[in-house]
């Protein structure tokens, strides 16, 4: 019974977590022992195969709870995938305390439980553990064999598990898709009804990614952000292993944060699990609509946080720089932000346009001026200027400032301009030739458009193409 009294006490904690809106689709946790094939059921059951659920042949490799969203005939739902649960901690292993925090929590806020068992090792006692905990629950629960790929076998492999006494085993196999519907009606069954869509809200919550190296303490800003312990915190590099989504609703509004697993230099990296973390950590970035690019203010700007930097920027992503351990900077003054930030505007060209924050994750100093930042960023990220008022801007920038001419005296012309799209700002530049504009000159040009227009918090694009004179071209005489 001792081996329990941890994860009751999580349980007890729940009672403490905030939920999240009324309207979110109900939540299935996935739980199980180590290397059953957890993440290949969640990703079969959410559809997302290649940005699902970190999959490895190593145990330990899901260490957070992790979310996605998955459909099955008109049911919509959340699935919470979660790390192997051990009763027994082994030295070897770092964070199975932790870990089970994270599946009990999971659990708490779950309408119904999967638990998977592996069909090609049998039975074994920690399954057995782990069903009488289940038992004990007022969760439903529903038992997945994994590993039958053999419709023949399947069902012999699965009868093996009757003896956990927690309802009917259910031959699965996660990577070929083999009874997953049998298992699916099962899963669906006790979740309540869909939401009216006149219920439904209208705005979709915005995509939020948390990058930075390794142990500058991004999974404590998403606890910090959520109001609990969503992510794993330790002193160790590296703990977060995969993306984590999780759902926060603040200030009347739905956002996702993505934890992703810091980004050491390429070198460095190693391949296999640590590899695809990086490769996940890259591509979270990319389908976020805000990067929150995390510092360590006790260290210098180092060349990953550079790259990211860079990345960002390339990525068309909207930032907001957030200085970390603000409050282990003794002797604070107004001279020393603003040096700070002066600094850090130097080493991060490439996000200058970024809002920076220092805040500190462990006090709660300043991180709820995050959520103003990221609205802030996100307005102009989707802002649309109208053709006039650019055309007037760019008047003013060439009568100011005329492009140079080569050393055969061609001299570059710009005649008008226009955006063309979204997230980021895209604005076209039409001249009579292309090749003729620098990237000084170009930069120029971008810093009168964000002295006139702002765009803080956002890159703009300047696309130059070659056309042939237009009457009142701004800059010409007439």
């Amino acid at each position: 019974m001792r081996r329990f009294q941890l994860l009751g006490v999580c349980l007890g904690l729940c009672s403490l977590v905030t939920s999240l809106p009324r309207r979110t689709p109900p939540k299935i946790a996935v739980l199980g022992r180590p290397n059953v094939g957890k993440s290949t059921i969640v990703n079969r059951m959410t559809g997302k195969f290649n940005g699902g659920g970190l999959v490895h042949d190593e145990p330990g490799v899901t260490r957070d709870r992790t979310y996605g969203l998955g459909f099955w005939g008109a049911h919509e739902f959340m699935v919470v995938d979660t790390g192997g649960l051990v009763f027994d901690d082994d030295p070897t292993q770092t964070f199975m305390p932790q870990i089970r925090q994270q599946a009990s929590l999971a659990l708490a806020e779950a309408a119904v439980a999967v638990m998977v068992v592996d069909g090609q090792m049998g039975c074994t006692p920690l399954d057995a553990d782990i069903a009488d905990f289940l038992r004990k629950q007022k969760v439903p629960t529903v038992l997945a064999v994994n590993k039958c790929e053999s419709t023949k076998n399947g069902d012999l492999l699965a009868a093996d598990f009757w003896q956990l006494g927690i309802g009917t085993p259910w031959p699965v196999s996660g990577i070929h898709g083999t009874g997953m519907g049998d298992l699916m009606d099962a899963v669906v069954e006790p979740l309540p009804p869909n939401a009216d869509e006149s219920e439904l809200e209208e705005d979709e919550p915005l995509k939020v990614a948390i990058i930075g190296k390794p142990n500058v303490g991004k999974s404590s800003l998403l606890n910090r952000l959520a109001g609990e312990e969503r992510a794993i915190v330790s002193d160790i590099a590296g703990t977060t292993r995969d993306v984590i989504d999780q759902q926060v609703t603040a200030h009347g509004r739905r956002y996702i944060f993505l934890d992703t697993a810091g980004g050491r230099r390429a070198a460095r990296v190693s391949k296999g699990v640590e590899q695809m973390m990086v490769q996940r950590s890259l591509k979270a970035a990319r389908r976020s609509d805000v990067c929150l690019l995390v510092l360590d203010a006790t260290e210098t700007v180092s060349d990953q946080e550079t790259t990211l930097a860079n990345f960002i920027a390339e990525s068309g992503r909207a930032c907001v720089v957030v200085v970390n351990k603000w409050d282990a900077i003794a002797e604070k003054d107004d001279k020393l932000y603003r040096t700070s930030k002066q600094f850090l505007q130097n080493k991060l060209p490439s996000v200058s346009w970024a809002q920076q924050l220092f805040v500190s994750a462990k006090t709660g100093l300043k991180t709820q001026q995050i959520y103003n930042a990221i609205g802030k960023a996100v307005e102009k990220h989707r802002t649309r200027i109208s053709t006039a008022v650019l055309n007037e801007v760019l008047e003013d920038a060439v009568r100011w400032q005329r492009p140079p001419s080569t050393s055969t005296g061609r001299q570059g012309s710009v005649y008008y301009c226009a955006q063309v799209s979204t997230r980021p700002p895209t604005i076209v530049i039409f001249c009579n030739d292309p090749d003729l504009f620098g990237q000084s000159y170009r930069r120029y040009l971008e810093s009168q458009l964000r002295k006139s227009l702002g765009f803080e918090g956002t890159p703009i694009r300047l696309l130059f193409r070659a056309r042939r004179a237009q009457r009142g071209a701004p800059g010409e005489q007439a």
